[in-house]
């Protein structure tokens, strides 16, 4: 799975979470930094990219219009760039999971035990 990291999380998940997902990207890295989130999505779907974010316009996108992309959606509040990259390390068998699915377009990966 190649996650496309939003800019509101930190380029630097992308080499920390390279070896679980490898050939993922930051949007800055694919000129998209400061970009409507139109862009990113239609990106995304063009490329096989999965949108990861923690802004909730992505969410609610993904309720609305489904798949391509997929989505994951992370609520960690303000969490650290390391707590985040394990996180996303914890889930890897639930994200290629996610991946494989043919039905889920979103998948919601939180710190609490009291998921959104």
């Amino acid at each position: 799975m190649k996650l496309l990291f939003d800019e509101n999380l930190s380029p630097r998940l992308v080499q920390l979470v390279s070896s679980g997902y490898p050939g993922s990207v930051h949007v800055r890295e694919v000129g998209l930094r400061g970009h409507v989130d139109d862009d990113l999505w239609a990106f995304a779907r063009a490329t096989g990219f999965t949108i990861v974010s923690k802004d909730t316009d992505f969410r609610e996108r993904s309720y609305v219009e489904g798949f391509p992309p997929k989505i994951i959606w992370l609520d960690v509040g303000n969490a650290g760039t390391s707590i985040v990259a394990q996180l996303l390390a914890d889930e890897l068998e639930g994200t290629r999971l996610f991946e494989l699915d043919g039905e889920a377009s979103i998948l919601i990966l939180s710190l609490s035990k009291n998921a959104v």
